[in-house]
């Protein structure tokens, strides 16, 4: 998106620092927030975070031809710029310009958040969504402020949707980039325990995941899962949806694929899973509000691809290896699980890791997982963590526990029978693709 210098002072409160003689101030320009992407004629924007602060590389910036610069310093100048523009807080210009962008683009906005699944679901929606419309949509888990900003943005200048993905670890971050974003149709996947260690309740959580209707519009929609939490807290007064997988008939779980019926018409997508089916629901109730065919619904859901991590499959040397690493909280993994373990034959494996931000019960919560399993026989059980040692020591599965990836990704090459299965599932930091590459790397050795 290009700006003009009378284009910023109209948006900003902002004060003009300096500003050399003679510069058309109706010269276009782009903004950038990093000196590794930075092109010449660019106007530098420099964000503060907690390990980081922009300002010190402004002087980069300009070498590498950055026509001018925000700054939240007015004591510090460097004029070799064209000019130089003093903001009090330069995320917060940020937003406003992202929000700036999103008004004169004017697409409609869907928001979307849950405690799981918003990043599959976001996925759905684009797949549907671009079938007959141009659609535009927030990159792989880009949903915090930083990540809103990108995405207005880069948004096309033609684009008539936009997705917005919108992640959270506190009160008030969902309420900010719901203000910034100003939804025309707000959805939440689910509520669940992610992000418990710092919201303390699910009553928190859920209050968190409902501010996404604090500035969705009064003739939007609110489409979310039928649970008592956000029912309880959902402060919006405008018209609202709730699905449920009871909704969903006939649905038929395989090793690539997941038929259902929803409202007489029939639909498949390209995955197994019935958490798959309710994000699916809840796409096509956004889709119909939006006047997309049943045709092109049916295409969206068939031709969905998910993001690389999310049941993932690799073949190496007679094993299959399914990688749902992406991320992992209690009621993600027993889905998984539930799933891979009614589909798949034997002989199947088990990876499991630790699954983070769950507080001060953290290990209950692992233990659950493990008393979960123990409904299942013939499964060998590979764990991988501190935490994860818990689901290994409340399971009647066979199981062994492991410190590390490369110890497990040992084991997996020296005992897992050819024709296995074999799952890998923890939150990101743990890394499970390593076990896979490693694997891979032996194998081509």
């Amino acid at each position: 998106m290009h700006f003009n210098l009378k284009e910023i002072i109209n948006c900003l409160e902002c004060e003009i620092l300096y500003k050399k003689d003679l510069i058309d101030e109706n010269i276009l320009f782009d903004i950038s927030t990093d000196t590794r992407k930075l092109k010449k004629g660019d106007v530098y924007l420099p964000l503060r975070g907690e390990n980081f602060d922009g300002h010190n590389f402004i002087d980069k910036a300009i070498s590498i031809g950055a026509r001018g610069y925000f700054t939240q310093n007015k004591f510090k100048i460097n004029k070799d710029a064209d000019f130089v523009i003093y903001v009090k807080n330069a995320l917060n210009a940020y937003l406003k310009l992202a929000n700036h962008i999103r008004n004169k683009i004017n697409p409609k906005v869907i928001a979307i958040t849950g405690s799981c699944g918003k990043t599959t679901t976001k996925e759905m929606l684009y797949s549907v969504f671009n079938t007959q419309y141009k659609t535009h949509k927030t990159a792989l888990n880009h949903n915090n402020e930083i990540g809103l900003c990108e995405t207005m943005f880069n948004m096309p200048p033609d684009t008539e949707i936009c997705i917005v993905e919108m992640g959270m670890r506190n009160l008030g971050e969902i309420e900010l980039l719901s203000k910034y974003s100003n939804p025309d149709i707000g959805i939440i996947t689910n509520i669940g325990s992610a992000h418990v260690e710092k919201l303390g309740t699910l009553k928190n959580i859920a209050i968190a995941k409902c501010e996404i209707a604090s500035n969705l519009k009064k003739e939007g929609l609110f489409i979310g899962v039928d649970c008592p939490q956000i029912k309880e807290n959902l402060k919006y007064d405008g018209k609202k949806i709730y699905t449920s997988l009871n909704d969903a008939k006939n649905i038929e779980v395989k090793i690539d694929s997941t038929k259902f019926t929803y409202k007489n018409f029939e639909y498949e997508i390209n995955q197994s899973g019935e958490y798959n089916v309710s994000n699916a629901i809840l796409v096509i109730e956004a889709a119909l509000s939006c006047n997309i065919s049943q045709e092109n619904i049916k295409k969206g859901l068939l031709d969905y691809k998910p993001i690389e991590k999310r049941w993932e499959k690799t073949i190496i040397n007679g094993l299959t290896f399914i990688n749902d690493s992406y991320n992992a909280n209690p009621e993600s993994m027993n889905a998984v699980l539930k799933t891979f373990l009614s589909i798949y034959p034997k002989p199947i494996i088990l990876v499991l890791g630790d699954m983070g931000e769950l507080g001060k019960d953290e290990i209950m919560y692992h233990k659950q997982v493990g008393e979960f399993l123990s409904k299942y026989n013939d499964v060998e059980l590979l764990t991988v963590g501190t935490l994860a040692k818990h689901i290994a020591r409340n399971t009647t599965l066979k199981s062994v526990e492991f410190e590390n990836n490369e110890q497990c990704a040992d084991y997996i090459i020296k005992n897992a029978p050819k024709g296995a299965t074999i799952l890998l599932k923890a939150s990101r930091f743990m890394k499970f693709e390593q076990i896979i590459e490693m694997v891979e790397k032996y194998d081509n050795d």
